[in-house]
Formats: structure tokens, C-alpha cells, sequence
């Protein structure tokens, strides 16, 4: 009648996602796919490891999907010059690589490209503190005081 928990608990989750990339700049945005490829690949490992073949396919389709449809598809190629080339091509052999990991079953494959996308994700996280804009600082504040005399306003005649 009510639906299970685990039914809510994913229903918690997906708006929890859903929240965090509205709210998400297009710093983390990538982050967050560099995360959710990371995911999908360790998802694929257990599923190989236990001759789960649907669940192995499955995830590793998604990690491609992010791969292509994600960070790929954000690259700039007019502004990015020859990194956004070199990662379009090292993308373009991460999901080479997976697809012959789920054709061959071969974990090592798979887990090649959860460590070039972990460094990834890790020089990504390092350019964000230097890429990110300076917030001014806030004036501080300053203490009330309810006998000091208020300023007017009014015009003097």
C-alpha cells in the first residue's frame, strides 16, 4: 500500500542528486560526473566479480553514457585548444576500453579507467580552488548599541 523503504530511501536520493545539480556550478558539475563514472565502474567490477552479467552491462553502459554524453559532450574544443582535444580523445579511449571490458570480462580494463578517471577528478578538484571566483568579504559587523544617538536624516532649514 505504502511502497517499500528502499522505494523511498531511492526516491530520497534521486531528489537529493537531482537538488545538488541544480544548485551545482559547472565546476562541480563535472565533479560530479568524474563521481558518478567512478560509481557505475565500481558497480561493474562487483557485478563481474559475481558473474552478473544484465548488472555488469548495465553499469558499465552508464559509465560510458557520462563519459560521452557527459564529459565529453561539455568539453569546448574552440576555447579548450589542445587539452580539450587531448581529453576528448582520452574520453573517446575510456569508452573504448570499457565496451571491451564488458565484451572480454576483463577487470583490469575497467579498473584502468577508474584510475585515469580518479586522477582525473583529482586534478579537476585541484583547479577548482584556483579557478574559482574571490568572494568579496562581508563588511563586519558592527556591534549595537542601544544609547548610542541616531543619525538623522532630516534635512536641516
Amino acid at each position: 500500500m505504502f511502497g517499500s523503504a528502499k522505494q523511498g530511501a531511492n526516491a530520497y536520493a534521486t531528489v537529493g542528486v537531482e537538488t545538488g545539480v541544480v544548485a551545482a556550478s559547472p565546476h562541480k558539475l563535472i565533479l560530479m560526473l568524474f563521481e558518478g563514472a567512478m560509481i557505475a565502474i565500481g558497480n561493474a567490477q562487483q557485478h563481474m566479480k559475481a558473474g552478473e552479467i544484465e548488472p555488469k552491462g548495465h553499469a558499465i553502459s552508464k559509465a560510458i553514457m557520462i563519459i560521452d554524453n557527459g564529459l565529453r559532450a561539455s568539453l569546448n574544443k574552440k576555447v579548450g585548444g589542445d587539452i580539450a582535444a587531448s581529453l576528448d580523445s582520452l574520453y573517446a579511449y575510456m569508452s573504448q576500453q570499457l565496451l571491451m571490458a564488458n565484451l572480454k570480462n576483463d577487470p583490469d580494463k575497467l579498473e584502468e579507467v577508474r584510475g585515469l578517471l580518479h586522477d582525473l577528478k583529482l586534478s579537476w578538484e585541484a583547479i577548482g580552488g584556483a579557478a574559482a571566483p574571490a568572494v568579496p568579504a562581508a563588511p563586519a559587523a558592527q556591534a549595537y548599541d542601544p544609547l548610542a544617538p541616531i543619525p538623522s536624516h532630516l534635512a536641516k532649514a
